[in-house]
């Protein structure tokens, strides 16, 4: 909460161009550094692989669920809303922060030894739900075709893959201390950083309209799919903190991803934006909710 309202104030304050600065710093350097070291400590014993798995169930689930609505929708009101709209409240059920605010959340409240459970769960499968099914459903909603070679690029460029497989080439190795110390305070000053860009960016967000609309589908997003899910994560194997963490990750508000596909596509972005905005505030109640329910 500190971190954000620090954000929140210092987007305010600095010129307009600082957080985009911030995020260029932190897509770039900052997250792949964290991934790497958090990746060289944790422990990625047990049915880790399991996290994937769950996140495109998660995925799937909100995207059905979100479709129902809108059919129930037009069902009882005799009125069906724009493609644009439907698109973002899809994609607004869908895809979770699971990258710059999930790892933080989880490394805070779980700790290291399970944050691959964290990594897997973002880099192989919200990343990809994002940027496969979401851009799928973007460019059906939407009113621009886009050139899919692009979206290719932008998976394959991303540094987060790169730092993935970076390190778990590292940790076949013995890095001296002194290499260690600086890795283990630079990642937790990004993550720490990644945190006061959420503020940066609510202190921009303008639009607090569509909040029927987004209620529905936060309510979809953060309470009714990491509960149907989370009851259901020991029958898969999986109890315990690998459990909490995967139900944090589900459970966290629409991605900033959503917001760029909203743009790209030229779906509702004010849909989009507001559910970003109200998702971050949701969660500071949702959040205890969660940990004491797992």
């Amino acid at each position: 909460m500190g971190l954000v309202l620090i954000g929140f104030v210092l987007g305010r304050k600095l010129p307009s161009t600082v957080p985009s600065g911030v995020a260029y710093f932190l897509f770039w350097v900052g997250v792949p550094i964290s991934i790497v070291f958090f990746l060289y400590k944790t422990d990625l014993s047990g049915q880790i692989w399991i996290a994937p798995a769950i996140a495109y169930l998660a995925i799937f689930l909100g995207a059905f669920l979100a479709w129902l609505a809108i059919k129930g929708q037009a069902y009882l009101t005799n009125t069906m809303p724009q493609p644009p709209t439907q698109g973002s409240f899809l994609l607004a059920a869908m895809v979770g922060n699971t990258g710059y605010l999930g790892f933080p959340i989880t490394l805070a409240m779980v700790g290291e030894k399970y944050f691959a459970w964290a990594l897997f769960y973002d880099l192989l499968g919200t990343l990809f739900g994002a940027y496969g099914l979401g851009v799928a459903l973007a460019a059906n909603f939407g009113n621009i075709k886009h050139n899919y070679a692009e979206v290719a690029k932008a998976i394959v460029i991303n540094p987060a893959l790169w730092s993935f497989g970076f390190g778990l080439l590292l940790r076949q190795l013995k890095i001296p201390f002194a290499v260690e110390f600086c890795l283990d305070k630079l990642a937790w000053t990004s993550l720490a950083l990644s945190i006061v860009l959420i503020g940066m960016r609510l202190s921009q967000l303008k639009s607090w309209s569509n909040i029927p609309k987004v209620g529905m589908s936060l309510a979809i997003k953060m309470l009714i799919v990491p509960l149907l899910l989370g009851c259901t994560l020991p029958f898969f194997g999986v109890t315990g903190s690998p459990a909490k963490v995967i139900v944090l990750q589900m459970a966290m508000p629409p991605a900033f991803a959503t917001l760029v596909l909203a743009e790209t596509f030229n779906l509702d972005r004010d849909l989009a934006v507001t559910a970003l905005a109200v998702g971050a505030i949701v969660l500071l109640i949702t959040l205890p909710v969660w940990l004491w329910l797992f």
